[in-house]
């Protein structure tokens, strides 16, 4: 594990060692209030929620991967967001996370998680940990997710609640996500949400050969941009507009 970086794994603190996707979630903190009762009748709401979420949201919009279609059924996105914002965490838009980020779209979460067609093999890097929505996404399909967060309130508070949720296979840090984790590249897939001006080309160098990259693109006007590397260089397609908070740190060197 590399230095100032800190696993969520329950046994030993590093990442998964099985050689499979993460097991959580594991059904969540408990704040110790109310009847287990009660808290099961609003999970099960939850639960509701979160099926409609998929067909309405995800499904009907033309994503038909069943196992990514499974890990937004079982992801209690409700849980990412504060519990003021809990009622809405499944409705089709984003929300506020404090510190002026945001917990994105789900289909934009979906479809993000599509494009870099994510197999149980994979090793991922995700640029912006965020909520860490995205990171449980990514680790129910992927053998290890390695995420970054340049905010670090943000950071170790989703690495905390990950780590309640089970995911063993992630390994978090704070830090500067424009230099990606070069130590441990390269990567089948890199996941960024937040937009730098350009895509950084440390990121594309930390892609393995036949890796993909998806990134937000740009200002005020974005793109979100799918990166392949291959063999001999890098195509780049031009996906969705989209709107991100933009990439801090290094980044703002580019503006």
């Amino acid at each position: 594990m590399a230095a100032g970086a800190f696993g969520i794994g329950a046994g030993d603190g590093g990442a998964a060692s099985d050689g499979g996707p993460g097991q959580g979630p594991s059904g969540g903190p408990q704040d110790g209030n109310g009847s287990h009762g009660d808290q099961a009748i609003s999970e099960e709401i939850f639960r509701h929620k979160r099926e409609k979420m998929v067909e309405t949201q995800i499904r009907a919009r033309g994503i038909t991967n069943p196992a990514l279609l499974a890990a937004l059924s079982r992801v209690p996105r409700h849980l990412f967001v504060p519990e003021s914002e809990r009622g809405a965490a499944y409705e089709d838009a984003p929300a506020s996370i404090g510190i002026g980020q945001t917990i994105s779209q789900p289909y934009i979460v979906a479809m993000m998680t599509g494009l870099i067609d994510p197999r149980p093999e994979d090793r991922v890097l995700e640029v912006g940990t965020g909520s860490g929505y995205q990171t449980a996404i990514l680790a129910e399909l992927v053998r290890e997710v390695f995420t970054i967060e340049i905010v670090e309130p943000l950071g170790r508070r989703a690495a905390s609640l990950l780590r309640d949720l089970g995911y063993a296979n992630v390994c978090a840090r704070i830090g500067d996500g424009h230099l990606g984790w070069p130590e441990e590249a390269p990567f089948d897939a890199i996941v960024v949400t937040a937009a730098p001006e350009r895509i950084p080309e440390r990121l594309e160098a930390q892609l393995a050969v036949g890796g993909r990259l998806v990134i937000p693109v740009g200002g005020r006007d974005q793109a979100l941009v799918l990166v392949t590397r291959a063999p001999d260089g890098f195509r780049r397609e031009s996906v969705a507009p989209v709107r991100f908070v933009p990439m801090t740190g290094e980044a703002e060197t580019d503006r």
